[in-house]
């Protein structure tokens, strides 16, 4: 696997746990899993075994340090170390604006990725090459232009996952030369878009199957709304382009035994949530009287960007604090939704905290002291929030796109799998009335409890998903070989 994040080393979203909890499950199951990221600025390393060699691209020729972390038999992390191109400030800009060599620095990420997996000595044949997102999207492309220089992975089946189409790593024309591209990968059949090279793209037509993190945003990107100009790519390829729902690394999201957490519980045994409302209040300086443990407490935990349904939030503010609940949002990203949230805060003291940064351990203690979960994403390919906040007994409100669509059931007085609260239009109204019902029905404790044990019994672990990866490789690996014999 290739990627540009994975936790706990290197992380801005969901990616990042996706990458880290994919490999370990399909060690679980006997596989030999392999992945690649880069080692960026302040990343401290486990033990590791170091190999040094020149990646070379196009006109790019790097000194490249491998180090290699083996986790269990089958099981390793290679961080490809590149000064002059990873140990910077951010994973992928500064001060909101993206680094101007994105291009060299990802294109090399791919060309030594595929470098290690070719000269890795002595390990077994390389079955499938999985990149994630467009920052391995080269990694096909490269592995279909210059076979010959990578003759033991020309065979490999190449597997290529979008976690989000809103991001695909389009630029200049002069980097296919740059990056030591033919020009035949400058097409509209290939991977030029609008004038520009995209990786994303490059990475979809130059693999044998394509993934996303849901069946529902695999369906929405087939249309014009929501395929961000390259519907007409993935409906091309249709048939070799399948939805599968993310997992959640289930030990580490385990509200029985989460270190992060002042008290741990489970289904059975609920009290350790109430102390952990306690503490998140605590963390923000609300009251802790009876008024306020009663009230009900909603959590958000985001990038703060766009797609996450910030101008909802904002067009809805007043309305939703007029509500008997209390606020706690944390997230950091466009400086815009931050002074928003700083100004909602600073406006409802007594209802409203905001945390503008990212910190792992109050991320977890969101999930676990909120009574309810706020997820009103515009878009959402797949969404882990709302998993993680399902078996921490936390009930998620959701706007019915993506994965939210696949995970949350909504409540109805009739409705028996319910498990949360779903709004269908993108409207400050509609995401109003949604909370007002879960305000309405966290008034009743049987059913409150009742949705509260539906969520935490759903199983969202990995152990189903890889199998339906699995059998992708196994496709992969037919395409393959069906390419070869040709």
């Amino acid at each position: 696997m290739v990627a540009s994040e994975m936790a706990p080393w290197a992380k801005t979203g969901g990616l990042a746990d996706v990458v880290s909890a994919m490999p370990e499950a399909l060690a679980s199951l006997g596989h030999d899993v392999t992945v690649v990221i880069p080692r960026y600025r302040g990343l401290t390393l486990p033990r590791t075994l170091t190999a040094s060699r020149v990646v070379r691209l196009g006109v790019l020729a790097e000194d490249v340090a491998f180090h290699t972390a083996t986790f269990a038999s089958n099981r390793r992390v290679v961080f490809v170390d590149c000064p002059r191109l990873f140990d910077r400030e951010g994973l992928y800009g500064a001060d909101g604006m993206d680094f101007a060599d994105n291009g060299d620095r990802f294109g090399l990420l791919a060309a030594a990725a595929l470098d290690y997996g070719e000269g890795r000595a002595g390990g077994l044949p390389i079955e499938v090459i999985h990149g994630h997102d467009w920052q391995a999207g080269l990694v096909p492309t490269l592995l279909k232009c210059q076979r010959a220089r990578w003759p033991r992975l020309a065979h490999a089946g190449r597997v290529f996952t979008i976690h989000n189409l809103a991001y695909q790593g389009l630029f200049p024309r002069d980097i296919v030369p740059r990056l030591g591209l033919p020009w035949s990968t400058f097409t509209i059949e290939r991977g030029e878009f609008w004038g520009r090279f995209g990786f994303l793209k490059s990475g979809i037509v130059d693999s044998d199957y394509v993934t996303t993190v849901s069946p529902s945003y695999r369906r929405e990107t087939l249309t014009p709304e929501r395929g961000a100009g390259l519907d007409g790519v993935l409906g091309a390829r249709a048939r070799r382009y399948v939805g599968i729902l993310n997992g959640i690394d289930t030990d580490v999201w385990n509200p029985r035994s989460d270190p992060h957490l002042p008290a741990g519980y489970d289904a059975d045994d609920l009290s350790g949530k109430a102390a952990c409302k306690r503490g998140l209040l605590s963390r923000f300086r609300f009251p802790l009287g009876d008024d306020a443990l009663a009230r009900p407490l909603v959590g958000f935990v985001s990038r703060l960007v766009p797609q996450k349904g910030l101008d909802l939030v904002h067009a809805a503010a007043d309305t939703l604090v007029a509500f008997d609940a209390t606020w706690v949002f944390v997230g950091t990203g466009d400086r815009r939704y931050e002074r928003m949230l700083e100004a909602l805060a600073a406006r409802y003291p007594s209802r409203v905290a905001a945390h503008i940064g990212f910190d792992e351990e109050l991320a977890h203690l969101v999930e676990a002291g909120s009574d309810m979960f706020l997820m009103p994403s515009t878009f959402e390919p797949c969404g882990l929030n709302q998993m993680y906040s399902l078996r921490y007994g936390t009930v998620p409100i959701v706007h019915a796109v993506g994965g939210l669509d696949d995970t949350i059931q909504p409540y109805t007085a009739r409705a028996r799998h319910a498990n949360g609260f779903k709004f269908g239009e993108p409207t400050a109204d509609a995401l109003v009335r949604a909370v007002r019902q879960a305000v309405r029905v966290y008034r009743q404790p049987d059913v409150w409890r009742r949705l509260i044990r539906t969520g935490m019994a759903a199983d969202h672990s990995w152990r189903n998903s890889v199998r339906e990866y699995v059998k992708v490789y196994r496709r992969a690996r037919l395409v393959a070989a069906a390419r070869d014999s040709g």
